[in-house]
Formats: C-alpha cells, structure tokens, sequence
C-alpha cells in the first residue's frame, strides 16, 4: 500500500511542477509594457535623449516603452524609486552621472547605493562641460583667464547649479590644477547662472555646451575650452583644456541606462544589446549629437567600470575642495 501511495505523490508532484513552468515558458519576456523612469522633469535634456531611444527601443522589443518622469532632489528621488523597484524586468532607469557618482558622496541619506542596488545597463551618451567667462573680462583664451585670476586673487566668482554639480567639480579641479583662487556661488539652475554672469555678480563658470552655445553665439559668452580628452564633435573649433596645457584634464557630463539589481541577467544582456545597435545608428547618433552630446553605447561592465572611475576621481576632488556632505 504504502508503495503506490508513493508512485502517487511523485507524479502529482511532477504534474504540478509541470503546470508551474509552463506559463512561465509561455510568457516570455518581455509580455508587458516597460516603464522607463527618468528623474528629471519633461523637456530636460535626459527626458530628450531617453524618449530619443525609447521609440527604436519599443520597436526592437515588441512592446511599449512608458517613459516615466520622477523629478525631484536632483535627481536622487527617481533613481531611488528604481534602486528599490521589483527586479523582474520591467522597470529600467534612465539618468545623468549625478545620482550615481557624486550623490553617494554629498549625502548622509541617500537611501540608496547605487553600486549595489542597481544594475548597469549601458552607457548612452557623454558630453562635456565648456568653460565659458564674461566677456567684459577682455580675455580671449584659457591663458589669458589664468592670468587674469591670478592678478586678482580672490576677487573673481564662478557660478555653478548648486553645490557638488558637475560644473562646481569640474570648475574645482581646474582651480587645483592652475592654482587660482575664485569664489564658487551656486544657483538653482544654468539659466540662473547666465544671468549673474550678464548682471556681473559672477565671471566665468562650466556649462553644458545646450546651454553655452546659444549665448556664446549671441555674443553674452566668451567660451574658453571643452573638457574632453579630444575634440567635442557638436563644437569642433573649440579648442580643449587638454590641447591648452592642462594635460588629462577630463570632466564630461554623462547619461545611462541602468536596472534594479538582480533583474535576471538574460534580460539585462537583451536591452543592453538592443540599446547598443540603436544607439549606433546614423539616426541616433545625428539626434544624439543635436542634443550636443556624443552618442557612446557600452557594455555593462564598461558602464559599471566608470562608475567606480568616476566615484573615485570625484571623490578626491570633493575632499580637496571641502565640499561638505548635505
């Protein structure tokens, strides 16, 4: 008696085992819409590049792509909501390098690790910051900048987004390197900074080129130089930091795709993928670089690499310049 009793336990068993996985297999990601969150707020630059690949992305997967927009604290309340999101593969992050890198380094409650609750997907795009000054201040070249700041040591400001933004690290490693002293003042936002440089209140500071260009072209703006290793493709006559002395000088402005950790790999690998082949594309990458910035397109690891290379380098920076944790 006891056998078949059994016999009959291992197959029910199998049977439901059996029943279990078939839905699964008959499900096959993705079977829903996929929501992508970016946490700035409509008509930001990562809102324009993520809707940018979010359609070609669709396509490529066979469903719809919901771009999600969750603004708030620099960016640090979306990608929060993403850290602690189900891993199930279908909800992805779209963000700058702010929520990543520096974030981690400013906050004493972030709330979230990013090397640790969140999975890179790849990198989409990088720029560069332009070093941009008040024309009345009669320089046309980096040199001449230098030289004027030394002259007048600890009577020129810089303005900046706020405190800990790239564009106060990038302007504070190049204090360091050229040895100036120039007074950092933050603002709620680039336009803001415009205007106390045309008001006077401020002389110089690094700016995201979409911001830059159109005053440096209305004459409101002396652009100096670019923070890439070569050449920025959007501005091929601006010359970088790199070419005028400053040898390594990088401090680029970046945009990724990442996923809570432990999404299942497969999944990873296929939009990583998928993302890659998009944004090389001629129509992309043109789009891309309308936006003034340079369409990239990585592997996981590469993305995961920068990362810590970014953590890293602008973690030295903020402990030299004593910029304190909010």
């Amino acid at each position: 008696m006891s056998l078949p009793k059994r016999r009959d336990v291992l197959v029910a068993g199998m049977a439901a085992a059996l029943s279990g996985a078939l839905p699964a297999r008959a499900q096959a990601w993705p079977a829903r819409p996929i929501r992508l969150v970016v946490p700035f707020p409509p008509g930001s630059s990562p809102d324009i590049i993520a809707r940018l690949i979010a359609e070609p992305l669709a396509q490529a997967l066979g469903q719809p792509i919901v771009v999600d927009n969750k603004p708030g604290a620099g960016g640090n309340l979306g990608t929060g909501l993403v850290a602690k999101a189900e891993p199930d593969g279908y909800t992805f992050l779209f963000t700058i390098q702010g929520p990543l890198v520096t974030a981690p380094l400013l906050s004493k409650s972030l709330g979230y690790d990013p090397l640790k609750d969140l999975v890179p997907v790849t990198l989409v795009a990088t720029s560069p910051n332009v070093l941009v000054v008040d024309p009345k201040l009669g320089v046309d070249t980096l040199a001449d900048f230098v030289r004027v700041a030394k002259q007048k040591k600890g009577q020129l400001n810089y303005g900046s987004v706020g405190n800990g933004s790239a564009a106060h690290l990038a302007m504070e490693s190049f204090k360091a390197r050229a040895g100036l002293d120039i007074v950092h003042v933050p603002y709620q936002g680039f336009p803001q900074v415009v205007n106390a440089i045309l008001a006077g209140q401020v002389q110089a500071g690094f700016m995201v080129p979409g911001i830059a260009i159109g005053q440096v072209k209305a004459g409101k703006l002396k652009a100096l130089g670019v923070t890439t290793l070569g050449r920025f493709g959007a501005l091929p006559d601006l010359p970088t930091l790199v070419e005028q002395g400053y040898a390594g000088f990088e401090a680029i402005s970046w945009q990724a795709v990442l996923a809570p950790a432990r999404t299942p790999q497969a999944v990873v690998d296929r939009v990583s993928a998928e993302l890659v082949r998009i944004i090389k594309t001629d129509e992309v990458r043109g789009k891309i670089l309308g936006q003034y910035f340079s369409a990239a397109g990585t592997a996981p690891e590469a993305l995961a690499g920068l990362m810590k290379t970014e953590r890293e380098r602008w973690g030295k920076v903020i402990k030299a310049a004593g910029v304190q944790p909010e």
